[in-house]
Protein backbone atom coordinates (compact mmCIF):
# COMPACT_ATOMS: atom_id res chain seq x y z
CA UNK A 1 0.00 0.00 0.00
CA UNK A 2 1.08 3.60 -0.59
CA UNK A 3 2.72 4.94 2.55
CA UNK A 4 0.74 7.54 4.47
CA UNK A 5 1.83 11.04 3.58
CA UNK A 6 3.86 9.99 0.56
CA UNK A 7 3.37 11.86 -2.70
CA UNK A 8 3.06 10.23 -6.09
CA UNK A 9 4.48 11.78 -9.22
CA UNK A 10 4.30 10.62 -12.82
CA UNK A 11 6.46 10.64 -15.92
CA UNK A 12 4.71 10.39 -19.29
CA UNK A 13 7.21 9.38 -21.97
CA UNK A 14 6.29 11.10 -25.24
CA UNK A 15 9.56 12.05 -26.94
CA UNK A 16 9.56 9.39 -29.65
CA UNK A 17 9.17 9.95 -33.37
CA UNK A 18 6.77 7.03 -33.97
CA UNK A 19 8.15 6.00 -37.36
CA UNK A 20 6.21 2.72 -37.40
CA UNK A 21 2.93 4.65 -37.44
CA UNK A 22 3.91 6.39 -40.69
CA UNK A 23 4.01 10.09 -41.49
CA UNK A 24 1.18 12.51 -40.69
CA UNK A 25 0.65 16.26 -40.94
CA UNK A 26 -0.38 16.08 -37.27
CA UNK A 27 3.13 15.02 -36.32
CA UNK A 28 4.30 11.95 -34.37
CA UNK A 29 1.63 9.51 -33.24
CA UNK A 30 1.27 10.99 -29.75
CA UNK A 31 -0.13 14.17 -31.35
CA UNK A 32 -2.53 12.50 -33.74
CA UNK A 33 -6.22 12.88 -33.13
CA UNK A 34 -8.40 10.07 -31.81
CA UNK A 35 -11.96 10.86 -30.90
CA UNK A 36 -11.41 14.57 -31.50
CA UNK A 37 -8.41 14.91 -29.16
CA UNK A 38 -4.71 14.17 -29.45
CA UNK A 39 -3.48 10.84 -28.10
CA UNK A 40 -1.27 12.63 -25.56
CA UNK A 41 -4.24 14.62 -24.25
CA UNK A 42 -6.13 11.39 -23.56
CA UNK A 43 -3.09 9.99 -21.76
CA UNK A 44 -2.59 13.06 -19.57
CA UNK A 45 -6.28 13.08 -18.66
CA UNK A 46 -6.09 9.38 -17.75
CA UNK A 47 -3.33 10.00 -15.20
CA UNK A 48 -4.96 13.14 -13.83
CA UNK A 49 -8.14 11.20 -13.05
CA UNK A 50 -6.62 9.85 -9.81
CA UNK A 51 -6.21 12.60 -7.23
CA UNK A 52 -3.37 10.69 -5.61
CA UNK A 53 -1.17 11.53 -8.61
CA UNK A 54 0.43 14.94 -8.12
CA UNK A 55 3.11 16.39 -10.39
CA UNK A 56 3.18 14.97 -13.91
CA UNK A 57 6.24 15.47 -16.13
CA UNK A 58 5.46 15.06 -19.85
CA UNK A 59 8.74 14.26 -21.58
CA UNK A 60 8.75 15.48 -25.19
CA UNK A 61 11.14 15.89 -28.11
CA UNK A 62 13.01 19.19 -28.25
CA UNK A 63 11.11 20.13 -31.43
CA UNK A 64 7.62 19.37 -30.07
CA UNK A 65 6.86 22.22 -27.69
CA UNK A 66 4.32 23.82 -30.00
CA UNK A 67 2.78 20.46 -30.83
CA UNK A 68 2.23 19.72 -27.13
CA UNK A 69 0.66 23.12 -26.52
CA UNK A 70 -1.68 22.65 -29.47
CA UNK A 71 -2.56 19.12 -28.40
CA UNK A 72 -2.91 19.55 -24.66
CA UNK A 73 -2.47 23.22 -23.82
CA UNK A 74 -5.40 23.45 -21.35
CA UNK A 75 -4.02 20.43 -19.45
CA UNK A 76 -0.63 22.09 -18.82
CA UNK A 77 -0.86 23.74 -15.41
CA UNK A 78 0.81 23.73 -12.01
CA UNK A 79 0.33 19.97 -11.92
CA UNK A 80 1.41 19.05 -15.48
CA UNK A 81 4.56 20.41 -17.12
CA UNK A 82 6.78 19.62 -20.12
CA UNK A 83 10.35 18.34 -20.00
CA UNK A 84 12.73 17.97 -22.95
CA UNK A 85 13.72 14.33 -23.46
CA UNK A 86 16.87 12.59 -24.59
CA UNK A 87 18.01 10.44 -27.49
CA UNK A 88 16.42 7.22 -26.16
CA UNK A 89 13.42 6.24 -24.08
CA UNK A 90 15.75 5.42 -21.19
CA UNK A 91 17.34 8.88 -21.36
CA UNK A 92 13.92 10.53 -21.54
CA UNK A 93 12.66 8.71 -18.45
CA UNK A 94 15.76 9.72 -16.51
CA UNK A 95 15.32 13.37 -17.50
CA UNK A 96 11.67 13.22 -16.47
CA UNK A 97 12.66 11.81 -13.09
CA UNK A 98 15.31 14.48 -12.65
CA UNK A 99 12.66 17.13 -13.28
CA UNK A 100 10.59 15.69 -10.41
CA UNK A 101 13.54 15.41 -8.02
CA UNK A 102 12.74 18.59 -6.14
CA UNK A 103 9.01 17.98 -5.80
CA UNK A 104 8.94 15.85 -2.67
CA UNK A 105 7.97 12.70 -4.56
CA UNK A 106 7.87 9.38 -2.67
CA UNK A 107 6.70 7.12 -5.50
CA UNK A 108 6.49 7.61 -9.23
CA UNK A 109 4.44 6.23 -12.12
CA UNK A 110 6.14 5.88 -15.51
CA UNK A 111 3.76 5.60 -18.45
CA UNK A 112 3.97 5.54 -22.25
CA UNK A 113 2.40 8.59 -23.85
CA UNK A 114 0.81 6.39 -26.53
CA UNK A 115 -1.17 4.23 -24.09
CA UNK A 116 -4.22 6.50 -23.80
CA UNK A 117 -6.64 3.84 -22.55
CA UNK A 118 -5.21 3.18 -19.11
CA UNK A 119 -8.38 2.88 -17.05
CA UNK A 120 -9.20 4.08 -13.56
CA UNK A 121 -9.26 0.49 -12.23
CA UNK A 122 -5.80 -0.37 -13.58
CA UNK A 123 -4.34 2.87 -12.29
CA UNK A 124 -5.86 2.13 -8.90
CA UNK A 125 -4.44 -1.41 -8.81
CA UNK A 126 -0.95 -0.12 -9.47
CA UNK A 127 -1.12 2.67 -6.91
CA UNK A 128 -2.65 0.40 -4.28
CA UNK A 129 0.20 -2.11 -4.75
CA UNK A 130 2.93 0.50 -4.21
CA UNK A 131 5.09 0.39 -1.10
CA UNK A 132 8.44 1.80 -0.09
CA UNK A 133 10.57 -1.06 -1.43
CA UNK A 134 9.04 -2.74 -4.47
CA UNK A 135 8.22 -1.69 -7.98
CA UNK A 136 4.90 -2.52 -9.64
CA UNK A 137 4.25 -3.23 -13.33
CA UNK A 138 1.07 -3.91 -15.26
CA UNK A 139 1.31 -7.09 -17.34
CA UNK A 140 -0.81 -9.59 -19.24
CA UNK A 141 -0.14 -13.35 -19.39
CA UNK A 142 1.27 -14.46 -22.74
CA UNK A 143 -1.39 -16.48 -24.55
CA UNK A 144 0.12 -16.96 -28.02
CA UNK A 145 2.39 -19.91 -28.73
CA UNK A 146 5.95 -18.58 -28.84
CA UNK A 147 8.55 -19.60 -31.40
CA UNK A 148 12.26 -18.86 -31.52
CA UNK A 149 13.66 -18.63 -35.05
CA UNK A 150 17.08 -18.18 -36.59
CA UNK A 151 18.17 -15.42 -38.94
CA UNK A 152 16.56 -17.35 -41.80
CA UNK A 153 13.16 -17.28 -40.01
CA UNK A 154 13.18 -21.07 -39.64
CA UNK A 155 11.81 -22.17 -36.28
CA UNK A 156 14.50 -23.36 -33.89
CA UNK A 157 12.27 -24.19 -30.92
CA UNK A 158 8.91 -23.63 -29.29
CA UNK A 159 9.28 -21.55 -26.14
CA UNK A 160 7.17 -22.44 -23.13
CA UNK A 161 4.85 -19.56 -22.20
CA UNK A 162 4.48 -20.77 -18.62
CA UNK A 163 5.19 -17.85 -16.32
CA UNK A 164 5.61 -15.40 -19.22
CA UNK A 165 3.92 -12.00 -19.21
CA UNK A 166 3.72 -9.12 -21.68
CA UNK A 167 4.67 -5.94 -19.85
CA UNK A 168 2.56 -2.81 -20.07
CA UNK A 169 2.75 0.60 -18.46
CA UNK A 170 2.18 2.26 -16.06
CA UNK A 171 5.09 0.92 -14.08
CA UNK A 172 5.62 2.40 -10.63
CA UNK A 173 8.56 2.54 -8.23
CA UNK A 174 9.91 4.13 -5.06
CA UNK A 175 11.11 7.43 -6.48
CA UNK A 176 14.58 7.61 -4.94
CA UNK A 177 15.40 4.01 -5.89
CA UNK A 178 14.41 4.23 -9.55
CA UNK A 179 16.10 7.63 -9.98
CA UNK A 180 19.31 6.21 -8.48
CA UNK A 181 19.05 3.19 -10.81
CA UNK A 182 18.68 5.44 -13.88
CA UNK A 183 21.61 7.58 -12.78
CA UNK A 184 23.78 4.49 -12.24
CA UNK A 185 22.90 3.04 -15.65
CA UNK A 186 23.67 6.36 -17.36
CA UNK A 187 26.99 6.64 -15.53
CA UNK A 188 27.95 3.17 -16.76
CA UNK A 189 26.82 3.90 -20.32
CA UNK A 190 24.15 1.20 -20.21
CA UNK A 191 21.29 1.93 -22.61
CA UNK A 192 19.87 -1.51 -23.33
CA UNK A 193 16.75 -1.36 -21.17
CA UNK A 194 13.45 -1.27 -23.06
CA UNK A 195 11.33 -0.60 -19.99
CA UNK A 196 11.86 0.55 -16.44
CA UNK A 197 11.02 -2.80 -14.90
CA UNK A 198 14.03 -4.20 -16.75
CA UNK A 199 16.27 -1.46 -15.42
CA UNK A 200 14.86 -2.00 -11.92
CA UNK A 201 15.65 -5.72 -12.21
CA UNK A 202 19.24 -4.85 -13.12
CA UNK A 203 19.45 -2.53 -10.11
CA UNK A 204 18.08 -5.11 -7.70
CA UNK A 205 14.68 -3.48 -7.17
CA UNK A 206 11.97 -6.17 -6.84
CA UNK A 207 9.06 -5.62 -9.22
CA UNK A 208 5.64 -7.12 -8.56
CA UNK A 209 3.22 -7.73 -11.46
CA UNK A 210 -0.41 -6.66 -11.31
CA UNK A 211 -3.05 -7.60 -13.87
CA UNK A 212 -3.08 -5.30 -16.88
CA UNK A 213 -5.96 -4.94 -19.31
CA UNK A 214 -6.42 -5.78 -22.99
CA UNK A 215 -7.77 -2.24 -23.51
CA UNK A 216 -4.47 -0.70 -22.35
CA UNK A 217 -2.95 -1.00 -25.81
CA UNK A 218 0.12 0.81 -27.05
CA UNK A 219 -0.69 2.66 -30.28
CA UNK A 220 2.18 1.54 -32.50
CA UNK A 221 0.92 1.26 -36.06
CA UNK A 222 -1.30 3.51 -38.14
CA UNK A 223 -4.07 0.89 -37.96
CA UNK A 224 -3.95 1.11 -34.15
CA UNK A 225 -4.58 4.84 -34.33
CA UNK A 226 -7.38 4.38 -36.86
CA UNK A 227 -9.09 1.79 -34.64
CA UNK A 228 -8.75 4.00 -31.56
CA UNK A 229 -10.24 6.93 -33.48
CA UNK A 230 -13.17 4.81 -34.60
CA UNK A 231 -13.86 3.61 -31.07
CA UNK A 232 -13.82 7.14 -29.67
CA UNK A 233 -15.43 9.11 -32.48
CA UNK A 234 -19.01 7.96 -32.10
CA UNK A 235 -19.03 6.42 -35.57
CA UNK A 236 -20.46 2.97 -36.12
CA UNK A 237 -17.63 0.64 -35.09
CA UNK A 238 -17.31 -2.67 -36.87
CA UNK A 239 -18.53 -4.93 -34.08
CA UNK A 240 -19.41 -8.39 -35.36
CA UNK A 241 -21.31 -11.12 -33.54
CA UNK A 242 -20.78 -14.77 -34.36
CA UNK A 243 -22.86 -17.73 -33.20
CA UNK A 244 -21.83 -21.34 -32.90
CA UNK A 245 -23.83 -24.50 -32.17
CA UNK A 246 -22.59 -28.03 -31.72
CA UNK A 247 -23.83 -31.34 -30.34
CA UNK A 248 -22.19 -34.68 -29.56
CA UNK A 249 -23.62 -37.97 -28.39
CA UNK A 250 -22.30 -40.03 -25.50
CA UNK A 251 -20.40 -43.27 -25.91
CA UNK A 252 -18.58 -45.59 -23.53
CA UNK A 253 -15.81 -43.85 -21.63
CA UNK A 254 -14.62 -42.45 -18.32
CA UNK A 255 -14.56 -38.67 -18.80
CA UNK A 256 -15.94 -35.82 -20.91
CA UNK A 257 -13.99 -32.77 -22.05
CA UNK A 258 -15.99 -29.54 -21.89
CA UNK A 259 -14.62 -26.05 -22.57
CA UNK A 260 -11.08 -27.34 -22.20
CA UNK A 261 -11.64 -29.10 -18.86
CA UNK A 262 -11.60 -32.88 -18.37
CA UNK A 263 -14.45 -34.00 -16.12
CA UNK A 264 -14.62 -37.57 -14.74
CA UNK A 265 -17.88 -39.18 -15.88
CA UNK A 266 -19.30 -42.60 -16.69
CA UNK A 267 -19.25 -41.87 -20.43
CA UNK A 268 -17.43 -39.69 -22.96
CA UNK A 269 -18.53 -37.64 -25.95
CA UNK A 270 -18.17 -39.20 -29.38
CA UNK A 271 -16.97 -37.29 -32.40
CA UNK A 272 -14.39 -34.98 -33.89
CA UNK A 273 -11.09 -34.64 -31.96
CA UNK A 274 -11.77 -34.84 -28.20
CA UNK A 275 -15.43 -33.97 -28.95
CA UNK A 276 -15.33 -30.84 -26.78
CA UNK A 277 -18.73 -29.52 -27.75
CA UNK A 278 -18.16 -26.14 -26.07
CA UNK A 279 -14.89 -25.39 -27.85
CA UNK A 280 -16.26 -26.58 -31.19
CA UNK A 281 -19.14 -24.11 -30.90
CA UNK A 282 -16.71 -21.39 -29.78
CA UNK A 283 -14.52 -22.02 -32.83
CA UNK A 284 -17.52 -21.68 -35.14
CA UNK A 285 -18.60 -18.45 -33.43
CA UNK A 286 -15.17 -16.87 -33.95
CA UNK A 287 -14.89 -18.02 -37.57
CA UNK A 288 -18.34 -16.55 -38.24
CA UNK A 289 -17.09 -13.04 -37.49
CA UNK A 290 -14.76 -13.17 -40.50
CA UNK A 291 -16.92 -15.31 -42.76
CA UNK A 292 -14.37 -18.11 -42.64
CA UNK A 293 -16.71 -21.09 -42.72
CA UNK A 294 -16.95 -23.52 -39.83
CA UNK A 295 -14.73 -25.90 -37.93
CA UNK A 296 -15.17 -28.62 -40.56
CA UNK A 297 -13.84 -26.27 -43.24
CA UNK A 298 -10.51 -25.95 -41.45
CA UNK A 299 -10.36 -29.31 -39.67
CA UNK A 300 -12.33 -31.94 -41.67
CA UNK A 301 -13.47 -34.79 -39.42
CA UNK A 302 -12.42 -37.21 -42.15
CA UNK A 303 -8.77 -36.15 -41.73
CA UNK A 304 -7.02 -38.60 -39.35
CA UNK A 305 -4.68 -35.84 -38.13
CA UNK A 306 -7.46 -34.46 -35.92
CA UNK A 307 -8.45 -37.74 -34.31
CA UNK A 308 -8.34 -37.31 -30.54
CA UNK A 309 -6.56 -33.92 -30.56
CA UNK A 310 -7.40 -31.27 -27.97
CA UNK A 311 -10.01 -28.86 -29.32
CA UNK A 312 -8.01 -25.98 -27.89
CA UNK A 313 -6.01 -26.23 -31.13
CA UNK A 314 -9.12 -25.29 -33.13
CA UNK A 315 -9.94 -22.28 -30.96
CA UNK A 316 -6.38 -20.98 -31.13
CA UNK A 317 -6.43 -21.33 -34.93
CA UNK A 318 -9.63 -19.26 -35.08
CA UNK A 319 -8.12 -16.66 -32.74
CA UNK A 320 -5.10 -16.30 -35.01
CA UNK A 321 -7.35 -15.73 -38.03
CA UNK A 322 -9.36 -13.13 -36.12
CA UNK A 323 -6.21 -11.28 -35.05
CA UNK A 324 -4.73 -11.46 -38.55
CA UNK A 325 -7.86 -9.61 -39.71
CA UNK A 326 -7.23 -6.96 -37.02
CA UNK A 327 -9.98 -8.21 -34.72
CA UNK A 328 -10.09 -7.76 -30.96
CA UNK A 329 -12.21 -10.31 -29.10
CA UNK A 330 -14.60 -8.52 -26.77
CA UNK A 331 -16.33 -11.45 -25.08
CA UNK A 332 -17.57 -15.02 -25.41
CA UNK A 333 -20.81 -16.38 -23.96
CA UNK A 334 -21.09 -20.18 -23.70
CA UNK A 335 -24.25 -22.12 -22.82
CA UNK A 336 -23.92 -25.86 -22.23
CA UNK A 337 -27.11 -27.91 -22.47
CA UNK A 338 -26.81 -31.17 -20.53
CA UNK A 339 -28.57 -33.29 -17.94
CA UNK A 340 -25.18 -34.45 -16.64
CA UNK A 341 -22.43 -34.01 -15.61
CA UNK A 342 -22.83 -31.01 -13.30
CA UNK A 343 -21.13 -27.94 -14.76
CA UNK A 344 -21.11 -25.65 -11.71
CA UNK A 345 -18.08 -27.18 -9.94
CA UNK A 346 -16.01 -26.77 -13.11
CA UNK A 347 -17.21 -23.35 -14.29
CA UNK A 348 -14.23 -21.41 -12.92
CA UNK A 349 -11.71 -23.76 -14.57
CA UNK A 350 -13.62 -23.58 -17.87
CA UNK A 351 -13.67 -19.80 -17.74
CA UNK A 352 -9.94 -19.63 -17.04
CA UNK A 353 -9.11 -22.09 -19.84
CA UNK A 354 -11.11 -20.21 -22.48
CA UNK A 355 -9.85 -16.80 -21.34
CA UNK A 356 -6.32 -18.13 -21.85
CA UNK A 357 -7.14 -19.42 -25.34
CA UNK A 358 -8.84 -16.17 -26.35
CA UNK A 359 -6.29 -13.84 -24.76
CA UNK A 360 -8.92 -11.89 -22.83
CA UNK A 361 -9.73 -11.36 -19.17
CA UNK A 362 -11.81 -14.05 -17.44
CA UNK A 363 -14.51 -11.45 -16.80
CA UNK A 364 -15.14 -11.40 -20.55
CA UNK A 365 -15.97 -15.12 -20.67
CA UNK A 366 -19.33 -16.44 -19.50
CA UNK A 367 -20.13 -20.11 -18.95
CA UNK A 368 -23.73 -21.09 -18.26
CA UNK A 369 -25.44 -24.45 -18.05
CA UNK A 370 -29.04 -25.59 -18.40
CA UNK A 371 -30.93 -28.84 -18.78
CA UNK A 372 -33.43 -29.68 -21.51
CA UNK A 373 -36.17 -30.42 -18.96
CA UNK A 374 -36.18 -34.10 -19.95
CA UNK A 375 -37.03 -33.33 -23.58
CA UNK A 376 -35.25 -34.60 -26.70
CA UNK A 377 -31.93 -36.42 -26.92
CA UNK A 378 -30.33 -34.12 -24.32
CA UNK A 379 -33.26 -34.64 -21.97
CA UNK A 380 -32.88 -38.40 -22.36
CA UNK A 381 -29.22 -38.13 -21.40
CA UNK A 382 -27.96 -39.19 -24.82
CA UNK A 383 -25.55 -36.27 -25.40
CA UNK A 384 -24.60 -32.64 -24.80
CA UNK A 385 -25.18 -29.50 -26.88
CA UNK A 386 -23.55 -26.07 -26.75
CA UNK A 387 -24.49 -22.62 -28.00
CA UNK A 388 -21.84 -19.88 -28.13
CA UNK A 389 -21.98 -16.19 -28.98
CA UNK A 390 -18.76 -14.21 -29.55
CA UNK A 391 -18.32 -10.48 -30.17
CA UNK A 392 -15.26 -9.21 -32.04
CA UNK A 393 -14.34 -5.60 -32.88
CA UNK A 394 -12.59 -5.04 -36.21
CA UNK A 395 -10.81 -1.95 -37.63
CA UNK A 396 -12.88 0.54 -39.55
CA UNK A 397 -16.58 1.14 -39.35
CA UNK A 398 -19.77 -0.43 -40.60
CA UNK A 399 -20.36 0.69 -44.22
CA UNK A 400 -23.54 2.56 -45.06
Amino acid sequence: MVQTGSRIGAVIVAAGRGERAGQSVQGPKQYRSIGGKAVIAHTIEALKQDDRVGKIAVVIHADDGDLLKAAAGPLLDDRVFAVTGGTSRQDSVRLGLEALAGCGIGQVLIHDGVRPFVGHDLLGRIIDALDGENGVAAAMPVTDTLKRAGADRVIVETVSRDGLFAAQTPQAFPFAAILAAHRAAAAQGLARFTDDAGLAEWAGIPVRLVEGTSENVKLTWSRDIAMADTLLSGRFPDVRTGNGYDVHAFEAGTAVVLCGVKIPFDRKLAGHSDADVGLHALTDALLATIGAGDIGTHFPPSDPRWKGVASRLFVEHAVRLVRKAGGRIANADVTLIAEAPKIGPHREAMTAAMADMLGIAPGRVSVKATTNEGLGFVGRGEGIAAIVTANVIYPGEVPE
